[in-house]
């Protein structure tokens, strides 16, 4: 028997969040307030599309990224299954609502938020336009004084400061950044929705001492821990569209990954 979500709502669609974010939410959030009980089928597909308002390209990339995460499973033939109790209990959580480990898969702030099952929410900072450097341009593969966005925005989960985002965008790609709510939106939706979704990214990451200029922020004292992961998104044709510098609470995150050996001896 199928259960069904009982309270399910079609999507709206004055949201900044791609929709099968959205969908992925409402559906995980049924699993893990005991709507869709451990082991229990989900609706026909046909039906989840109805209730959510949704197309069936976009439910089933929702469901995908649940049964990647270990929400769902799928049995092959039978349909999509809430995971068991034990398959639930074994997903990762840390001390505090911040601790959360960095997906191996490319996705914004809100959508790891969402994910997790956090409210996630923004201050910005600064959010200006002005002229690429020398080492800017050459980072986007653009002429120097080419204009760029510059947002600057304190990052939070459930209210808890949990790193400084400092966003930089050629201009030209998405004019409409400028007279965008970041409190609320997400970069990666709103550069998807110009067009130039970021596909893939390049990152670095290494651990610092907070400088003093962001210390107040994040709620520390200069010089206390922090991991800084600096990424250069790329879209689909190889362009980079987003440079990111994110100031990660040391206490809040940490990163895990998994090695593979190949070869022999």
């Amino acid at each position: 028997m199928n259960t069904t979500p009982e309270g399910t709502a079609p999507l709206t669609v004055d949201h900044h969040e791609p929709l099968w974010v959205r969908a992925a939410a409402v559906i995980e959030q049924r699993v893990l307030d005991g709507t869709m009980p451990p082991g229990g089928r989900l609706p026909a597909e046909r039906e989840l599309c109805a209730q959510l308002d949704i197309s069936r390209v976009t439910l089933r990339r929702a469901l995908t990224h649940l049964g990647e995460q270990g929400v769902l499973r799928n049995s092959h033939g039978r349909g999509w299954y809430a995971a068991g109790e034990s398959a639930r209990q074994d997903r990762p959580a840390g001390a505090e609502r911040g601790d959360r480990e960095w997906p191996n898969s490319l996705e914004s702030f809100t959508e790891t938020a969402r994910r997790k099952g956090l409210v996630p929410s923004s201050r910005v900072l600064r959010a200006e336009t002005g002229p690429a450097s020398l080492d800017e341009a050459d980072e986007f593969g653009v002429a120097a004084g080419t204009e760029l966005f510059r947002l600057d925005r304190v990052r939070l989960l459930d209210g808890l400061p949990i790193g400084i985002d400092a966003s930089r965008v050629v201009l030209g790609l998405a004019p409409h950044l400028t007279e965008t709510d970041f409190t609320r939106s997400s970069m990666l939706a709103e550069l998807t929705a110009a067009g130039c979704e970021p596909v893939n990214a390049e990152s670095m990451i290494e651990a610092r001492g907070c400088p003093e200029d962001l210390a107040e922020h994040l709620g520390l004292d200069a010089g206390d821990p922090v991991l800084v992961m600096q990424q250069a998104m790329a879209d689909g044709g190889g362009r980079t569209v987003l440079v990111t510098t994110i100031t990660y609470r040391g206490d809040r995150y940490r990163l895990r990954t998994a090695f593979v050996r190949g070869g022999s001896l």
